[in-house]
């Protein structure tokens, strides 16, 4: 019984630490890694940088959106829209949540090392950035690229894990990263204008106002998607790649077409949903690309 009980605490705090990390949004960045990987390796990567490319991602992500969660524990639990998250309701102690962000920066180092010299050398850094987006919101508007410039490091960190060398191709896919992740993030933001005007927040939907806001975050998304019909001609790719970014764009202008702020649904779906299923779609048009038609 004593037994059981131990591993149903674990089994609890697990899922809590998942759910206070959003672990299913891993989606928004690793279809773009493995992209990456692929692409550098030209062909699958090695078992060992898949590996510990992938262990060092999650240790990233999940360490900075810990991170992220703790530093905004006040503000969440002042928002009535996030009062119900983990640390304002006290379903995990900051003590806990400050050791799982250690042991998973740990972990991000430790892969790193595993990878090649440049990885290790620069996992520092990539905390350090990683960790800093939590504080934009406080004096710039521009915190939601900054957030997706950190969610770039993702298919940029994959390029470095499998050559160990710095090259164009990388940087234009996290460059598409940063755009589309900014995007829906401006989007996703709409729902607090009154909330960041009130606490001095800054985003682009408070400092802007609401159309803007959305005219800003559809200029985002054109050029990403100019970004990767670029990658289309700059790696030379095929038809399944460009009917992928096809289908991308389509559920993009879906995500626009359905806003709707006062509808916390409809805003999931727009923001989140939604950019799931686009990150996959390009994933799967370019490793069908790249291994049918290579």
């Amino acid at each position: 019984m004593v037994i059981f009980n131990v591993f149903k605490n674990a089994a609890l705090k697990l899922k809590l630490f998942s759910e206070l990390v959003m672990f299913s949004h891993t989606l928004f960045s690793l279809p773009f890694a493995i992209i990456s990987m692929v692409w550098a390796a030209g062909g699958w990567p090695s078992g060992h940088v898949m590996l510990w490319g992938l262990i060092a991602l999650i240790g990233a992500r999940n360490g900075a959106n810990a991170f992220n969660r703790l530093v905004d524990r006040t503000f969440d639990g002042q928002n009535p829209r996030t009062a119900h998250r983990h640390l304002p309701q006290r379903l995990l102690a900051e003590k806990e949540v400050i050791l799982f962000i250690i042991i998973n920066y740990v972990l991000f180092i430790a892969a790193s090392g595993m990878l090649n010299l440049l990885c290790l050398l620069l996992s520092p850094v990539a905390i350090v950035l990683i960790s800093s987006y939590s504080y934009t919101k406080r004096f710039t508007f521009l915190s939601h690229l900054y957030l997706g410039f950190v969610i770039a490091s993702a298919p940029i960190g994959a390029w470095f894990a499998v050559t160990g060398t710095i090259a164009f191709t990388p940087f234009v896919i996290g460059t598409v990263v940063m755009l589309w992740i900014a995007g829906f993030d401006i989007i996703y933001g709409t729902q607090d204008i009154d909330f960041d005007r009130r606490h001095g927040l800054w985003s682009i939907p408070s400092f802007f106002g609401l159309e803007n806001a959305l005219r800003i975050s559809k200029g985002l998304h054109f050029i990403m998607i100019m970004l990767l019909l670029l990658l289309y001609l700059w790696r030379d790719l095929g038809w399944i790649y460009l009917v992928g970014i096809g289908l991308a764009t389509m559920l993009l202008m879906t995500e626009h077409k359905i806003i709707k702020p006062s509808n916390r649904r409809l805003m999931h779906v727009a923001s989140y949903n939604l950019n799931q299923v686009i990150s996959m779609v390009i994933l799967f048009s370019a490793l069908a690309d790249y291994f049918y038609l290579g």
